[in-house]
């Protein structure tokens, strides 16, 4: 059972499912539920698909990731960040009709499926891990203001030409602006008043539902269709059509780039808020690798029935948090919702306004907009910010995809440079005490001339060995003839690789030549067994190695080192001398 738990992690909750979880579930469902209605099919058409198949992606990707996903709260469906990356990819394929286009979108649904569901198996879900904050952040927030001026055609009435770069909208918007239709721009606008107040009056109060209703309510009673407010139309009742994606060599090979973009993005989005979310829990922890799972078969199963790409959504999430969802059981209550206004309700939204769906999305990517990290980082690191800025700014003038992919190029390079240049400390001791610290934090720290300490706050591997060589010949240099003893403390290196090994036999070379004696103290366990197996701690000598600097500076001072080691670093063997016999060797 304890397996099966842990592939569908829905049964460890439900055996435990009690009133309370009813009470709080249904409650979370029933409000998430209306929210996706306005949602679904706002995000749909920001898709560039008919607004019905939003309420197709708001069914059985639900029910799936309920019961496959680790965490209790998160929302799967469609979002605006992904419904954008979805027309982008598929405008570029320039599809010849409607059912084309219609066919492209689930076949792509169905591959994000297979790529997520595919890294889950490989448990590559600390993909994640490489890329950072500031530059999700500034895509995000770049990705929030494109579709917020995207939806500009609806909110206005004017027929803009689709674009993903924000500087060709403004052009052409900039143009166009005397031909905005002011009923749809009234509607529009007040709607985005009504939503953005309830908003902030009550954010589980479902107000894009109720702009929603006054909408179609005004259109219908006012003949607003008549006068060129565009809206929605027939919408297709019943349940959502069986179907298997049109997989081939052509579409697979088109549908790709985009296929693997929405499979990282919507992975990273949904994890990021489910880790957030799961953070004010304790009864359960979110897995990144099955979390990959269950969007993957989320995806695979709602490609079968008409759905476009889904994944956990922020706004969403946390309505259904403050709403009192307890289990995943409120997901399928939402779904089940969903449902029934597929079977009963979809007349009733014909008179819609477009106008009314672009304000939906509009307040909800305001929140994607992170302000309070800009300031955060203007404060704490500008190098973070300017990585932000470069995201931002990239995704503005080239599009999502392309600027996602800076992105992580970004944080990659960052990555390598940091840990190629990393942190490094000379240490002196405090006065009256055996503790060794930075001298550039610790100005009070006392030097000696015939040592010097060196401590590297990093791995030693083949990125940073040049570094590491050519810092330490430095030092050695600007100490001159009067430095006696080289102290590498290794306390803050956890791994070294080949590289490092012989990174530390050309240190070790330079200081027979100068005649300065090197020690290397608090060695970790893997750093030892690498040193081991390498032939360094043959070569440097057991008498050479210290469980702390303090040791090593006494037996410095005993007299001990008057003379330099005999060490052949050409066979890695240690030539006894008639040095002490270190008792410290217990690494």
């Amino acid at each position: 059972m304890r397996s099966l738990g842990r592939i569908i992690p829905a049964i460890g909750w439900l055996q435990a499912y009690g009133k309370e979880d009813v009470k709080g579930d249904l409650n979370a469902g029933l409000t998430v539920g209306v929210m996706l209605i306005p949602q679904g099919m706002a995000y749909s058409i920001l898709a560039g698909m008919p607004p019905i198949y939003g309420l197709y992606a708001a069914i059985v990707p639900l029910v799936i990731y309920a019961l496959l996903g680790t965490s209790r709260q998160l929302s799967v469906g469609p979002v605006a960040m992904v419904s954008l990356l979805v027309a982008e990819g598929i405008g570029s394929l320039q599809p010849t009709s409607v059912e084309q286009y219609i066919a492209l979108c689930i076949t792509l649904a169905f591959m994000v499926g297979l790529l997520q569901f595919s890294f889950g198996l490989l448990r590559l879900g600390f993909l994640a891990n490489f890329l950072s904050h500031p530059v999700t952040s500034g895509f995000t927030t770049a990705a929030a203001l494109i579709i917020a001026l995207s939806q500009l055609k609806s909110l206005l009435g004017i027929d803009l030409t689709n674009s993903k770069y924000i500087h060709e909208i403004i052009f052409e918007l900039s143009s166009r602006l005397g031909e905005t239709h002011i009923p749809t721009l009234l509607i529009g606008f007040l709607s985005i008043v009504l939503i953005f107040l309830l908003r902030k009056w009550n954010k589980s109060f479902p107000g894009a539902l109720l702009a929603v209703i006054i909408g179609i309510l005004f259109a219908a009673y006012s003949g607003a269709s008549s006068s060129g407010i565009k809206i929605i139309g027939d919408i297709p009742a019943g349940l959502p059509p069986f179907s298997f994606p049109a997989i081939n060599a052509e579409n697979f090979t088109a549908l790709f780039p985009t296929a693997l973009t929405i499979a990282l993005v919507g992975f990273m989005e949904s994890i990021a808020v489910a880790k957030a979310i799961q953070s004010r829990h304790r009864n359960y922890k979110v897995d990144a690798n099955q979390e990959l799972v269950a969007l993957g078969m989320a995806n695979i199963g709602g490609a079968l029935f008409s759905s476009t790409p889904t994944t956990g959504g922020f706004s969403r999430t946390a309505v259904n948090e403050e709403a009192g969802a307890r289990t995943g059981m409120a997901s399928i209550f939402a779904a089940a919702l969903i449902l029934l206004t597929l079977i009963f309700l979809t007349p009733l939204f014909y008179h819609l306004p477009y106008a009314v769906l672009a304000a939906v999305i509009m307040v909800a990517v305001i929140g994607l907009i992170d302000y309070k990290e800009i300031r955060f980082l203007w404060k704490a690191d500008r190098r973070d910010l300017a990585m932000l800025a470069i995201a931002l700014l990239g995704t503005l003038s080239l599009g999502i995809e392309k600027g996602i992919l800076l992105g992580v190029l970004m944080s990659l390079v960052y990555i390598i440079y940091e840990t190629s240049r990393p942190h490094y400390a000379i240490q002196g001791r405090m006065p009256g005490t055996s503790i060794y610290k930075n001298i550039e934090r610790f100005p009070e720290a006392e030097q000696r001339e015939e040592i010097l300490i060196f401590r590297q706050d990093e791995r030693l591997y083949f990125a940073n060995v040049n570094f590491f060589i050519d810092t330490l010949n430095d030092l050695l240099h600007e100490k001159g003839d009067k430095l006696k003893l080289l102290v590498i403390n290794a306390e803050s290196m956890n791994t070294i690789d080949s590289s490092g090994l012989h990174a530390l036999h050309s240190v070790l070379d330079i200081c027979q030549q100068r005649q300065v004696r090197m020690v290397i103290t608090d060695v970790k366990g893997p750093v030892r067994d690498s040193l081991t197996s390498g032939g360094l701690y043959q070569a440097i000598g057991e008498t050479n190695f210290y469980l702390s600097v303090s040791e090593a500076v006494q037996g410095f001072d005993s007299g001990k080192f008057s003379e330099y080691p005999q060490i052949s670093t050409q066979t890695g063997k240690h030539i006894p001398s008639d040095t002490h016999e270190n008792k410290n060797i217990r690494l």
